[in-house]
């Protein structure tokens, strides 16, 4: 499932600067004609930020706002409601810029691990100390993920929802690196089997169509995600090192997309657009893969952190990732 139909050359990471649910999906339909997402508005405040906004999709879960952070209560309140509301919101507005759209199109949710690393249990610790409740999570997750897929292709009949997941405390997770409540020690590191049957089992709500995981963090673990079914992997281009080249190549080989973020998310002086790709370029020469699958394996994204980007500079970044992508598939050598 890793046909140029599935997806498209370019497309966004998520998140958007700004508070207006209706100039967000103007701007991302608008710069990505043959890709584009459903925006996220982190601006707006709890309930529109990554952990909110999913926490707000679980079935038969719900969450709070504490000081702390998100935590798992018995019974929806306006924390909820609040996250809901405004992904309704979202909703609307992609529907309204998407009339007569066919072709693939993103939404995003967090991933079950960095999930349960976030949402706190009611004695204040992470979920992630309590594999009961890790399990009972991601089978709420799958099943509000479920429910929204198929929101989006009713309100979107021509659409082919791409569903990507974000993960960046998955490293963490597996290294046994999150903090506990405390901030003193850490949790222990999770099974590698048990992360990746999680994620095969999550992955599977989207049988139909590909799945694509998301991870801003240093140490993509690309292989794993592979084995679990993932169609493609989005990641910050300049956290790799050569110590990947191993891995991307067997992905690639295999015939997993990669989503590279290669166009500064927060506002910085952007360079031409071949020169934002040559870095894609210079790693596929180092792989020895043939110049002529660049255009089949790539996506090009923004790197993480738009939300924090100005609005004027936002648009400009995601305009430069439909540039630079035409310029890999222009001239791939």
């Amino acid at each position: 499932m890793n046909a140029l139909s599935d997806f498209g050359p370019a497309t966004g990471v998520g998140s958007l600067p700004g508070t207006d649910a209706r100039e967000a999906a103007k701007t991302a339909t608008g710069s990505f004609e043959d890709f584009p997402f459903l925006p996220e508005l982190p601006a707006r405040g709890p309930g529109a930020d990554m952990i909110g906004r999913t926490a707000g999709l679980l079935v038969e879960l719900y969450a709070r706002v504490e000081p702390s952070g998100w935590r798992l209560g018995d019974r929806p309140g306006r924390d909820t409601r609040r996250a809901r509301s405004w992904l309704g919101e979202d909703l609307d507005a992609i529907e309204e810029f998407t009339q007569e759209y066919e072709g693939p199109l993103k939404v995003q949710a967090v991933g079950p691990w960095t999930l349960a690393a976030a949402l706190e249990l009611r004695n204040g610790e992470s979920a992630l100390s309590d594999p009961g409740a890790c399990r009972d999570l991601a089978a709420s997750l799958t099943e509000g993920l479920r429910l929204h897929l198929a929101e989006v292709r009713r309100r979107i009949p021509g659409a082919r929802p791409v569903l990507q997941l974000d993960e960046p405390s998955l490293t963490a997770v597996l290294r046994g690196q999150v903090k506990t409540a405390s901030g003193y020690r850490t949790h222990i590191a999770v099974d590698r089997q048990l992360v990746e049957s999680t994620l095969r089992d999550v992955f599977g709500v989207h049988a139909d169509g590909p799945v694509v995981v998301h991870s801003c963090a240093p140490d993509v673990p690309f292989a794993l995600l592979r084995r679990a079914g993932a169609a493609a992997v989005s990641f910050d281009f300049s956290l790799l090192t050569e110590r990947d080249d191993d891995v991307i190549g067997e992905a690639v080989e295999a015939g997993t997309r990669l989503f590279a973020g290669v166009v500064p998310g927060t506002d910085a002086a952007l360079s031409d657009p071949a020169g934002s790709v040559m870095g894609v370029r210079t790693l596929w020469r180092r792989l020895g893969l043939r110049p002529g699958l660049l255009a089949e394996s790539v996506t090009i994204t923004p790197a993480c952190g738009l939300a924090g980007a100005s609005p004027a500079y936002a648009r400009q970044a995601l305009a430069h990732c439909v540039r630079a992508a035409r310029s890999l598939a222009d001239n791939p050598e």
